[in-house]
């Protein structure tokens, strides 16, 4: 269930983080409230997922599925860079997520 709940918390990460875009500075109400409200319940689901996992795993997990997942929608919906540099430092972190949830109990 941790696991589930960490994942649950990283996919909200990417949430928040693109929806950063859609707030214009925070000028904009409807999509700041909306990013606060994305924020807390990302926040509230790694808390529950670290009452099991080490805190250190968790918050790695968590930050590197928000990460990959902000870039790679940031590439596909910002028509940001996706070269073949960029692409394999993001397999790296994929790899350390995997690597990270295959030593953990």
């Amino acid at each position: 269930m941790a696991w589930l709940l960490l994942i649950v918390a990283g996919l909200l990460e990417i949430g928040w983080a693109v929806g950063l875009k859609y707030t214009d500075g925070f000028t904009r109400p409807g999509p700041t409230a909306a990013v606060v409200a994305v924020m807390a319940v990302s926040l509230a689901c790694l808390g529950l997922a670290v009452r099991t996992l080490p805190v250190g795993t968790a918050y790695a997990v968590w930050t590197g599925i928000g990460t990959v997942g902000t870039v790679l929608l940031g590439i596909y919906l910002f028509d940001e860079p996706s070269d073949a540099v960029r692409l394999a430092f993001i397999a790296m972190i994929v790899a350390g997520i995997v690597g990270l949830k295959l030593v953990t109990p």
